[in-house]
């Protein structure tokens, strides 16, 4: 399935417009094809964790998937994988660490779950190289204080690896979701490089008042200000300042290929918060660039 050319088009006009040869992407799925599979027959039920219909935009065979990011001119990307049981972890970051050594491009992901051997995987894949983690709060329906975590934060907090972690509370509250066991998370680990997905949907004030407080917590726009988001979960137009204030540590992120709309429309959203060509060029490229050390 070819990528349409008008999608296309739009982002080279996107990048072009502000001065922008390329988009770093620090929220995009790779998967291995059977776990991938499972997601999108989760999505096309609308269970309970997306509550309404989700029609997957780039429902793409892999390698299709990968030149349809290049063909956006997307230089860099992740392969966010994520736990929901004991036993799953291990095998999911063979399979990102295997799939980043064949595609240089993708920042080598891992990710990891509260069990007895998390320490021992999570150090083997720093050790191997990982640039990134990933975990899914509402997903894993677990807590992200759980002590058989301490030692996997403390590694990740030493090694200055970020975790792309969705914590909020949409589309679907989780028992452990919400800024309250994030918060209680960072007072342990003040210097824990957290990105935090969806700005932490859709208790947006909260998670921006962490951002705040810790120098070291950044938010991705998964989703953000797309009409998608905006019907149901509406960023608060009274906090779109801080967006400016927090210029610096906000990163693009589109949840590709896992998307009800285009990539094209992703960037569009960014770009009429008009919030100016500067914003989203530390958004959408200079912000990674510098947390990945991307020169």
């Amino acid at each position: 399935m070819s990528v349409d050319e008008d999608d296309i088009g739009y982002v080279t006009e996107f990048r072009d417009r502000i001065g922008l040869p390329e988009i770093i992407d620090v929220h995009t799925h790779f998967m291995p094809d059977s776990v991938m599979r499972k997601v999108w027959a989760y999505f096309d039920s609308a269970g309970p964790l997306t509550r309404r219909e989700w029609p997957i935009t780039y429902r793409h065979e892999e390698q299709v998937r990968v030149k349809t990011l290049r063909a956006f001119g997307v230089r860099a990307f992740t392969a966010l994988v994520y736990a929901h049981k004991p036993d799953m972890a291990a095998w999911l970051n063979d399979w990102t660490a295997q799939f980043a050594a064949r595609t240089p491009d993708c920042l080598h992901t891992a990710t990891f779950y509260p069990e007895p051997s998390a320490p021992g995987y999570v150090r083997s894949a720093l050790d191997a190289g990982a640039r990134v983690f990933k975990v899914h709060i509402q997903v894993g329906d677990f807590d992200p204080t759980d002590p058989l975590l301490t030692d996997v934060w403390g590694m990740l907090a030493d090694a200055g690896v970020p975790t792309v972690i969705h914590c909020g509370s949409g589309p679907a509250a989780g028992r452990f979701t919400g800024p309250g066991p994030v918060s209680a998370l960072l007072r342990r680990f003040p210097n824990l490089p957290l990105i935090i997905a969806h700005m932490g949907s859709p208790e947006y004030v909260e998670f921006l008042d962490l951002a705040d407080r810790y120098d070291a917590v950044r938010l991705d726009t998964t989703m953000n200000f797309t009409d998608f988001f905006e019907a149901e979960d509406p960023f608060p137009r009274a906090a779109l300042p801080r967006l400016t204030t927090l210029a610096d540590r906000i990163l693009f992120g589109s949840d590709f290929p896992n998307i009800p709309y285009t990539y094209a429309h992703a960037l569009h959203a960014l770009e009429r918060l008009g919030l100016g060509d500067e914003w989203l060029r530390k958004v959408c490229h200079h912000n990674a660039a510098q947390l990945f050390g991307l020169a």
